[in-house]
């Protein structure tokens, strides 16, 4: 049988995405700084010393994402279960935490829809 070019870039490009998502959608567990993203994303403010301010930031209104320090990904919280992710974040802003969910990846966004959320003590 014979194939064409156009068939087997077809077959090359389903095999390399399946592989590039290989993780998503299964239950995964991690641990990473809860960060507000306005300020992470345009300063680069994290940590302890920004806390008050990241609260403030949450309580305005501006999303709260999780950061692999390792690696430097971000996680934007999926609302999977349609309620308002930073009310689970909130008690933790730029605190590690241990999350327990499922990597979701679309359009180069990595999102996280969490299922619970615990302290790193």
């Amino acid at each position: 049988m014979k194939m064409t070019l156009l068939t087997l870039i077809a077959i090359a490009s389903t095999a390399i995405a399946q592989h590039e998502h290989s993780d998503a959608g299964k239950v995964t567990t991690m641990t990473s700084l809860v960060v507000d993203t306005g300020c992470y994303m345009a300063h680069n403010s994290k940590g302890e010393k920004h806390q008050g301010c990241a609260e403030a930031c949450a309580k305005a209104g501006v999303p709260l994402a999780l950061l692999d320090e390792n690696s430097g990904t971000l996680y934007i919280p999926v609302a999977s279960d349609h309620k308002n992710q930073n009310e689970k974040l909130l008690p933790f802003i730029e605190k590690r935490v241990k999350v327990t969910g499922t990597l979701i990846e679309k359009g180069g966004v990595k999102g996280f829809a969490i299922k619970t959320v615990e302290a790193v003590k």
